[in-house]
């Protein structure tokens, strides 16, 4: 049973995984997809935190049921055991958590750029290209998705 609330609890925690919001990663359905291209001008630069937490709370029971079998299996006896196991499920949950909303926040780019018929666009993406005010960029847009690039 134990072993089962592990398995679990780690299937559960690798629902955590973020996908990114990089103009440097394509899916494999984005790829050979056309994409209409756009020039542009950096007007400002702001960074901001993606926060891709969906509320799902994976991190939460994962380790909450982490933290009880672990603390309860180690710890005393009986009545003693239920209550270690409680105390590790609330500590277990609560880091569970904690490592979600790291895992899931990252920093990221507000970037306005000025077209060239004088049209102010805000697009926010991962923070993993420098963009600075005055550079001029491509915007690659296609299925509602825009990307700021070099």
């Amino acid at each position: 049973m134990k072993n089962l609330i592990v398995v679990a609890a780690m299937v559960a925690l690798s629902g955590c995984a973020v996908t990114p919001n990089s103009a440097n990663v394509y899916t494999s359905r984005q790829a050979q997809g056309e994409q209409s291209v756009r020039m542009a001008v950096v007007d400002s630069v702001r960074p901001v935190t993606i926060d891709k937490n969906t509320g799902g709370g994976a991190g939460t029971l994962a380790g909450g049921a982490l933290g009880a079998v672990g603390a309860g299996s180690l710890i005393g006896k009986g009545n003693g055991s239920i209550a270690a196991g409680v105390v590790g499920a609330v500590l277990g949950g609560i880091a569970g958590n904690q490592v979600e909303n790291n895992l899931n926040q990252r920093p990221g780019l507000e970037i306005t750029v000025r077209l060239s018929n004088g049209e102010l666009r805000a697009i926010t993406q991962d923070a993993d290209e420098r963009f600075n005010v005055g550079d001029r960029v491509r915007l690659l847009s296609s299925g509602g998705v825009t990307r700021v690039t070099h």
